[in-house]
C-alpha cells in the first residue's frame, strides 16, 4: 500500500522561509513526477512546482525566484524549499506523486496536506 506523506508546515511572518518535505512508501518501482500543489480558502487548488524523474522542474510564476523544488528519486522524496514567503503563499499544500507505478499499475497518488500560513 502506498502512503505520501508530507511534513514541515507551519506559521511564519512575512519574507520568512520555510522547508516542506514529502516521502512516498510501499513498493514502488517508478515515479514520473513529483510536486506540490496549494489550496487557499475558496480557491481552486494550484500548481506550485513539479519535478520529473529527469529533473525537469515547472514553476507556477507566482513562486520562480523564491521556491525550490529538489527531489530523491531513490528516496521516492520532494522537498520544497520555500524563502521570502508572503501573505498570499498561505495555504494548504499538498504532495503529489503523479505516476507511480506499483505491482498494480500506475496512478497518481496525493499527501493528506499541510498548513503554510503567512502573517504580514
Amino acid at each position: 500500500q502506498v502512503q505520501v506523506v508530507e511534513s514541515g508546515g507551519g506559521s511564519v511572518q512575512a519574507g520568512g522561509s520555510l522547508r516542506l518535505s514529502c516521502a512516498a512508501s510501499g513498493i514502488i518501482f517508478r515515479i514520473n513526477a513529483m510536486g506540490w500543489y496549494r489550496q487557499a480558502p475558496g480557491k481552486q487548488r494550484e500548481l506550485v512546482a513539479t519535478l520529473s524523474s529527469g529533473g525537469r522542474t515547472n514553476y507556477a510564476d507566482s513562486v520562480k525566484g523564491r521556491f525550490t523544488i529538489s527531489r530523491d528519486n531513490a528516496k521516492n522524496t520532494v522537498n520544497l524549499q520555500m524563502n521570502s514567503l508572503k501573505p498570499e503563499d498561505t495555504a494548504v499544500y499538498y504532495c503529489n506523486a503523479g505516476g507511480l507505478q506499483t505491482i498494480t499499475g500506475v496512478k497518481d497518488y496525493w499527501g493528506q496536506g499541510t498548513q503554510v500560513t503567512v502573517s504580514s
